[in-house]
Formats: C-alpha cells, sequence, structure tokens
C-alpha cells in the first residue's frame, strides 16, 4: 500500500508491482497520468479535482482501463465528476446512479465503485446504455 501526497507521480514507475494506492486528497484533475501498474487492483481517488468537463474525464477513464487492467475497486467520491448528492445538492441518486453505469462502461472490471458493490444489473446496464450516461447539468 501506497500513501501519496503529490504534485507528480513520476516515481510510481518504479513501483510496477503495486496493487493499491491512495491518492486522496491531492490536487490531482482530469490531466493524471499513471504508469503502467498491471498489478494495481485499489485506486482510490477521493477529494481531488477530477471533473466531467469537456471528454477530459472519458480520457482520463481510458487511461485508466489501458494502465491499470487489473484494477477492480475504484472510488472517486469528493470528486466533481462524482456526483454524490451529499457533496452537491443539486445532483440526486439518479445523476450518481448514471455516472456509476458510464465508470463502468469504461471500466468493465470494477467489483466496487466509491462505497457500493457493482450489482449484476448495474453491469448489464452499462453494456447497453453506458456510453451515453455521462451526467451534464445545463448552466
Amino acid at each position: 500500500v501506497a500513501f501519496v501526497v503529490c504534485r507528480s507521480l513520476e516515481g510510481l514507475k518504479t513501483f510496477s508491482y503495486l496493487e493499491e494506492l491512495i491518492l486522496d486528497n491531492n490536487l490531482l484533475g482530469n490531466d493524471l497520468l499513471l504508469p503502467r501498474l498491471p498489478h494495481l487492483h485499489t485506486l482510490m481517488l477521493n477529494k481531488n479535482q477530477i471533473s466531467f468537463q469537456r471528454n477530459t474525464c472519458k480520457m482520463l477513464l481510458d487511461h485508466l482501463a489501458d494502465v491499470v487492467p487489473s484494477l477492480q475497486y475504484l472510488s472517486l467520491l469528493g470528486n466533481m465528476a462524482c456526483p454524490n448528492e451529499l457533496v452537491c445538492k443539486e445532483h440526486d441518486e439518479d445523476d450518481y446512479q448514471r455516472y456509476r453505469y458510464f465508470v463502468l462502461h469504461k471500466l468493465s472490471n470494477l467489483k466496487f465503485l466509491d462505497t457500493r458493490k457493482v450489482t449484476r444489473r448495474e453491469r448489464e446496464e452499462a453494456l447497453v446504455r453506458g456510453a451515453f450516461m455521462k451526467v451534464v447539468k445545463p448552466k
């Protein structure tokens, strides 16, 4: 397990056998670039600056799918990308569920997303409609 407070993830490339990585409470955004970590199964990115601006979150999820193929546990709580009603009163449970479908569409091997276990029904829904479930609120 690595606990990192950082502005750069440059040094992670030397830990290719890393299995768990907690990057909570940093200033990491959608431009987050991890080195290839083939054994990483748990990634915590809580309370950072990840958002659904433009297509950058899609690119981040595509990047994670590529560099952390063994990822099973991901948490994005406390980021603008995660429309949790506890963090932002403008969002509701439906927004959060659409976010889950979108993330599961991109990262289909996840067993847990945030604090919830991924259900079979969610996985099926993510396959069918997940690509269209990005949460966007009009201004």
